[in-house]
């Protein structure tokens, strides 16, 4: 107790003193482009509700005006026309879901057709918190800031009779379906089916419940797609476009595509507030959730608090030195890591239990959603351990609470939805990570083995996550059995997962799992055909798949055997086993020459996470450290910038933020389940990151760099707590105990 106290206060002494400024360096537009897909608007830290302008509507998969974005993000920054600001989104998804729940200002005659009322955004600002831009066609200012559960939005209008349209049918998800009842002439509520993240199966649906609440009366009426009005009695008041607009002052509008129009007189310069409060379990709840966060406030004051919690969650690392621009993209990326997982339960504990949606109760802490498994277990758990093992030990939590509800531990969750996207066991290294890092301690490591262990050893027939589990333990690879099937790469993520299982296992003195899961581990060697130096798919008999080409899956593009990618982009993926891999090929020159092949042919794709830590495989050969300094500095320059276009491509909620939080710092973690880093150039003078007391005893650690110039990327020693490490891996106790590592650079290798 005393060194959690301890802890608070010397956070609010450093807040006071340095980390007033970690959230002043935010630029939210960075991964606005380039299919980066994040959002701009505003958020808190793990917020459950954002705003975005959308401007990715009106064409095939939600496009609209140019080529510069895809189909799973609300706003894309080349786009000119927006029809809206969502109020639920996703950050950095490669699936379209959400995206919804659309306030649109407009002025005079009422429009309630998209392409009839949108309007180009000019004064674009965005902040931490907050986001504002001027709404041109209308002449209408636009600002928003948000808490946990609810959005405030203002519009300050011309004079005349000005609008607000609250578009339920529009949006990213599939789903268009949605009900909406007046409560009085300032409120409505209602909810919005939303869900089916990849075009997922219909169990997976997801209810989003709201109420909206204006600061001045207001005339409201419904609308609804006119060729789904027939048969329905009404009263018309105007026809615009494909949609009648009618009142209903009793009763409710319900079906797809409706929306709400708020129409009211306005003065030069009024300004009117929106307030909406979201839950996915009751329209009460949505209520709640809006009077207990915006009650009493101001806008300014909700904006202010919004920023403040944000320089609280990026104060945890102060950087020292840089440029600003590399300043503004390190803790950008570190805010990109903190919007997902988010908080999916109300003010009062309630959220939607998995597969029963049943509400359920979290008691004192929040239940965390959104687990982009095959993304973040890859180096983001790892960096939770380190400087929010709390937050890491709390999205454990959430992980159990699914499977105590489902039966089983998530591939891919959203707002307790289980979409089953991408390849793998993602949850096993994900949690074995944090376990073996030492962030979970309010979980009974029993229960959390034993969860683990389910996913690896059931039969496939009984195996929701993996399937063909049967072929796999009993062969030990996953077969080539289809055109275009993901069967090395699955077998790949199975490898990971259950090293990492194996670390644990042996962890908890569980011997015979151990050696069962290090048996199965090797399996990758199957694949390996040294004719190319490449990993290529097997068929159920043994021998290789005919017609293998190396190069197939560019771009994207259908491949066999391969999820995304190329048998290069996978072929050195066996992070625990390089020097096995090594030995594979040849030897440790014939590795690395190798690896420098991949690069130098431009085989390596930093926009996709299997080999991501290709660069950093090079230090595990005494004598070619140098190579991961160059090459990491090299890809930081190249796709790391203070632009929209700012990211290698898409961030999948935070990961590849958090390989340029790792890589800028001068850290990186290799292999999931084992609690080392291997230790690269940083970029700045000094870092600081608190530790929090609870975890870690020393409290703080200091990086110091010592020679940061120009072409100075190469580390010629480390010194750590006053010794010289030897070779260039450190592993998290000794890091974490340091208190004051030393790096020192030179211009030779």
């Amino acid at each position: 107790m005393i060194k959690k106290l301890l802890f608070l206060i010397f956070a609010v002494s450093t807040t006071a003193s340095w980390a007033q400024d970690a959230a002043d360096y935010v630029n939210p537009f960075i991964g606005t482009s380039n299919y980066g897909v994040t959002m701009p608007g505003p958020v808190v830290p793990m917020g459950m509700v954002s705003m975005a302008p959308y401007n990715t509507f009106g064409m095939p998969e939600h496009r609209i005006q140019t080529d510069a974005g895809w189909c799973s993000t609300p706003f894309v920054y080349e786009n000119k026309y927006i029809a809206g600001f969502t109020n639920v989104n996703l950050s950095g998804v490669g699936c379209p879901d959400f995206g919804s729940l659309l306030l649109m200002p407009t002025t005079g005659e009422l429009k309630v057709e998209a392409k009839e009322y949108c309007s180009e955004l000019g004064n674009q600002h965005a902040e931490a918190g907050y986001y504002s831009a001027d709404i041109t066609r209308y002449g209408v200012k636009a600002e928003m800031t948000a808490t946990e559960r609810t959005s405030l939005s203002r519009y300050t209008y011309p004079a005349g009779t000005s609008n607000l349209l609250f578009n339920i049918g529009l949006g990213l998800t599939n789903e268009s379906g949605g009900m909406a009842r007046i409560v009085s002439d300032r409120e409505i509520e209602g909810f919005k089916i939303m869900g089916g993240f990849c075009y997922n199966e219909p169990q997976s649906i997801v209810p989003v419940y709201f109420v909206v609440r204006l600061s001045k009366p207001a005339q409201i009426r419904y609308w609804k797609e006119l060729d789904r009005l027939k048969g329905m009695r009404h009263d018309w008041d105007m026809f615009s476009g494909k949609y009648k607009i009618y009142t209903l002052y009793q009763g409710a509008m319900a079906g797809d595509n409706i929306g709400v129009a708020f129409t009211f007189p306005t003065t030069e310069g009024e300004q009117v507030e929106v307030s909406v409060g979201i839950s996915y379990v009751s329209m009460e709840n949505a209520r709640e959730n809006l009077d207990k966060e915006q009650q009493g406030q101001t806008f300014e004051s909700i904006k202010s608090a919004a920023h403040r919690k944000w320089n609280d969650t990026l104060g945890r690392i102060k950087v020292e030195g840089g440029t600003e621009d590399e300043k503004t993209v390190f803790y950008t990326a570190l805010y990109h890591t903190y919007i997902h997982p988010n908080i999916l339960n109300d003010v009062n504990g309630d959220y939607p239990s998995m597969v029963a949606r049943k509400t359920v109760n979290s008691g004192s802490r929040n239940h965390l959603s959104m687990f982009s498994g095959w993304d973040v277990y890859r180096i983001n758990a790892a960096l939770m351990s380190l400087i929010d093992p709390a937050r890491g030990g709390a999205i454990a939590e959430s992980l159990m609470e699914m499977y105590r509800q489902s039966g089983n531990l998530p591939k891919f969750e959203v707002a307790s939805g289980e979409f089953m996207v991408m390849e793998g066991d993602p949850a096993i290294p994900y949690l074995a990570d944090l376990y073996m890092r030492g962030a979970i301690k309010d979980t009974d490591p029993e229960e959390l083995y034993e969860a683990m262990r389910k996913n690896a050893f059931t039969p496939g027939a009984q195996n929701r996550v993996r399937p063909d589990n049967d072929f796999y333990m009993e062969h030990g690879y996953v077969p080539f059995l289809s055109k275009y099937d993901s069967s090395v790469s699955q077998a790949l993520e199975y490898y990971v997962a259950d090293h990492a299982l194996a670390r644990m296992a042996l962890s908890l003195g569980k011997t015979d799992d151990y050696n069962a899961l290090m048996k199965r581990v090797n399996g990758y060697k199957k694949y390996f055909d040294k004719n190319y130096c490449l990993l290529r798919p097997v068929n159920p008999d043994g021998t290789f798949m005919e017609g293998f080409n190396p190069t197939e899956g560019e771009n994207f593009a259908p491949v066999n055997g391969f999820h995304e990618g190329t048998s290069w982009n996978y072929s050195f993926y066996v992070p625990y086993d390089i020097k096995g891999l090594a030995r594979l090929m040849g030897g440790p020159k014939k590795f690395v020459d190798h690896l420098d092949r991949c690069f130098n042919e431009g085989r390596f794709d930093m926009t996709n996470e299997p080999d991501m830590g290709y660069p950093y495989y090079y230090s595990y050969f005494p004598g070619n450290e140098w190579r991961t300094q160059q090459r990491v500095r090299t890809l930081l320059k190249e796709h790391y910038k203070n632009t929209p276009d700012g990211l290698p491509g898409n961030d999948d909620t935070g990961t590849m933020s958090a390989w340029a939080v790792f890589s800028m710092m001068g850290l990186y973690p290799p292999v999931p389940g084992v609690p080392e880093f291997i230790i690269t150039s940083p970029v700045f003078d000094k870092v600081t990151i608190e530790l929090d007391p609870d975890y870690y005893p020393a409290g703080s650690l200091v990086i110091d760099t010592h020679g940061i110039a120009p072409g100075n990327v190469y580390v010629d020693r480390v010194s750590v707590a006053g010794k010289t490490l030897k070779g260039r891996f450190i592993d998290q106790k000794t890091l974490t105990s340091a208190k004051h590592i030393d790096i020192y650079l030179s211009d030779k290798h």
